[in-house]
């Protein structure tokens, strides 16, 4: 996959250790194998994205299998829809859904996370994708070079999606759904409100295939229940109370609900 300058938005070449634009912007390979293409006026924190706790958690909660049911239905309707072409993963956090996307379909993949956390704790397990810490909404990948993009819990930017993705390429949304971890939720909440959330949402300039719901009870016991809390937005939500609460569940069976859409370009 061609990547490009996130600074002049020319073609970046791989001479050695680093990649270079001709214009000589330069950016170092890390030691760990992912390339920082997040410039300081594309940041808007110091140390944006999720932190090494909250990576280590998602890790620690999706290599033991929890979501696996979400992976595979991924696999199962790629497979469907005969995908070609490299994989884009924008928000691939520590690289759980794609690098078993990638694998069984045998497609290249590049995986890019706004958090250099994610990125070098994937870089360090896959070791044979190309990882980048880069944003949504500058992707540093040239036109139509993409035959599948995803975005797995993560953000949408439809503009940028569809300029990276060939005409016949899919870009494939995982959005939670209104009833997702009800049962989390009913243990960090005093009152859980409940709020219409649009799953199946108009994207311009795209057009939606299929739309396929997931859905599967599991249960976590010990650890696993902090490392579920800290793999969602409720971790910067809940209150004192709730995490007590939490602290003191050793075991929780919930129910995870979410939805998969399909788009093509229109």
């Amino acid at each position: 996959m061609d990547l490009i300058c996130p600074i002049c938005g020319s073609k970046l070449n791989i001479p050695g250790k680093s990649c270079v634009c001709p214009s000589g912007h330069c950016f170092d390979i890390a030691r760990q194998g992912y390339v920082n293409l997040l410039t300081v006026q594309q940041k808007h924190s110091l140390h944006p994205g999720d932190t090494k706790e909250q990576v280590n958690a998602r890790r620690a909660f999706l290599d033991a299998g929890f979501y696996a049911p979400i992976a595979d239905t991924l696999i199962e309707t790629a497979r469907e829809l005969h995908v070609t072409g490299e994989i884009l993963d924008v928000g691939c956090g520590e690289g759980y859904y794609s690098a078993r996307l990638a694998s069984a379909l045998g497609l290249p993949l590049t995986g890019m996370d706004i958090s250099r956390e994610a990125v070098r704790c994937a870089a360090g397990k896959y070791k044979d994708a190309l990882w980048l810490c880069a944003t949504a909404s500058h992707i540093p990948v040239a036109d139509r070079s993409c035959g599948l993009v995803t975005s797995l819990f993560a953000l949408t930017v439809p503009e940028e999606f569809r300029r990276v993705l060939r005409p016949d390429g899919y870009f494939f949304q995982v959005l939670a759904a209104e009833d997702h971890l009800l049962g989390l939720k009913s243990v960090i909440y005093d009152e859980i409100l409940h709020k219409h959330k649009e799953t199946v949402p108009d994207l311009p300039g795209f057009t939606l295939v299929k739309s396929v719901p997931i859905r599967f009870s599991f249960t976590v016991t010990g650890n696993q229940v902090e490392n579920l809390l800290a793999m969602t937005p409720h971790v910067f939500r809940i209150g004192k109370a709730g995490a007590e609460r939490l602290r003191r569940t050793e075991s929780l069976t919930d129910t995870a609900s979410c939805v998969l859409n399909v788009f093509r370009r229109s």
